[in-house]
């Protein structure tokens, strides 16, 4: 079977040419492997077609038979690692915490331990008898988080 270390191994030489990075490699049985590629500013068909004919073209099917898909993470799938937390600052997403609170705001500040987030209510206050908008900011480890996922706004 071959192993997720070999793929990354194999993609690491391609990725120190450009600003691409791995969000994720699995390889399921059967040797499919799949190879999850990823941009600081969107990742464009023509990366994912070259890294699958660089990882391909360093394997041999001789030896072990594979299938290979290599692909954008898509916009409704949840983070994996930070880089893509960092590659949204200032973008709007939605959080599920491990405590089963859910959070949606701006994505202020990414640090090596968790997040930083801007949250905008109404609430009704004592004073008023409408509501008032409150803006807060939420600081939230990573390992506090179950799901993080960017908001789609048109």
């Amino acid at each position: 079977m071959i192993l997720v270390k070999t793929i990354e191994q194999i993609a690491s030489t391609k990725l120190s040419e450009g600003s691409n990075f791995i969000v994720e490699i699995v390889v399921k049985q059967g040797n499919k492997v799949i190879v999850l590629l990823d941009n600081d500013n969107g990742i464009a068909i023509a990366d994912c077609v070259a890294m699958s004919r660089h990882i391909e073209s360093n394997l041999d099917r001789e030896v072990e038979d594979f299938e290979l898909n290599v692909m954008s993470p898509g916009l409704t799938e949840p983070f994996k690692i930070v880089r893509q937390y960092q590659k949204n600052i200032g973008k709007q997403v939605e959080i599920k915490t491990k405590e089963g609170l859910k959070l949606s705001g701006k994505l202020l500040k990414v640090y090596n331990e968790g997040i930083e987030l801007e949250t905008r209510a109404k609430e009704k206050t004592e004073k008023n008898k409408g509501k008032q908008l409150i803006i807060s900011t939420i600081n939230l480890k990573y390992n506090q988080i179950k799901e993080t996922k960017l908001i789609i706004s048109f």
